[in-house]
């Protein structure tokens, strides 16, 4: 067992929901660690590796402009181009585009409740654009120093 120091935060392991229920199996983690080591943030991304995945989270920041409904085309056009060639881009652009699709659900359910109210609650339809203005700018800072980002809340359809 290793020791930490005070104030150093815990090693990050990557759990799926249908695992977080079972005992771990180490040899599968380690495994996965090792052909995904820099989507754990082991080791560096090189430049175009973070390029492409500041393009997957900036292309998100693109469903602004058309309210959300586009956003997830960018990161599942660069996954589909890098997925092979790049585990940490494609780590990086498999989590914008769920985010994407997690954004893209809360704003239909923010429209559902704004017009239930009668328009009641019409501030909230700005919440999905804010969210995706906030969570755009913390993960493309992330990524251009090569670190694996995560969004804190997020539904990881794609795995």
């Amino acid at each position: 067992m290793q020791r930490r120091v005070l104030g150093e935060p815990a090693p990050f392991h990557f759990q799926t929901t249908a695992s977080m229920h079972q005992p771990p199996d180490r040899s599968q983690q380690q495994t996965y660690t090792k052909e995904h080591n820099r989507s754990y943030g082991e080791g560096r991304p090189d430049a175009e590796e973070m390029n492409f995945a500041t393009l997957a989270h900036l292309s998100g920041c693109a469903g602004l402009l058309g309210f959300g409904y586009v956003g997830f085309i960018g990161p599942l056009v660069i996954w589909w181009l890098k997925k092979d060639t790049s585990p940490y881009v494609e780590f990086q652009a498999k989590e914008a585009f769920n985010f994407q699709i997690t954004i893209l659900m809360v704003a239909f359910a923010c429209g559902i409740a704004a017009l239930m109210s009668c328009g009641t609650l019409f501030p909230l339809i700005f919440l999905p654009m804010v969210l995706q203005l906030i969570f755009g700018v913390l993960s493309v800072l992330e990524v251009r120093q090569g670190r694996a980002y995560r969004y804190p809340f997020n539904l990881r359809l794609m795995q």
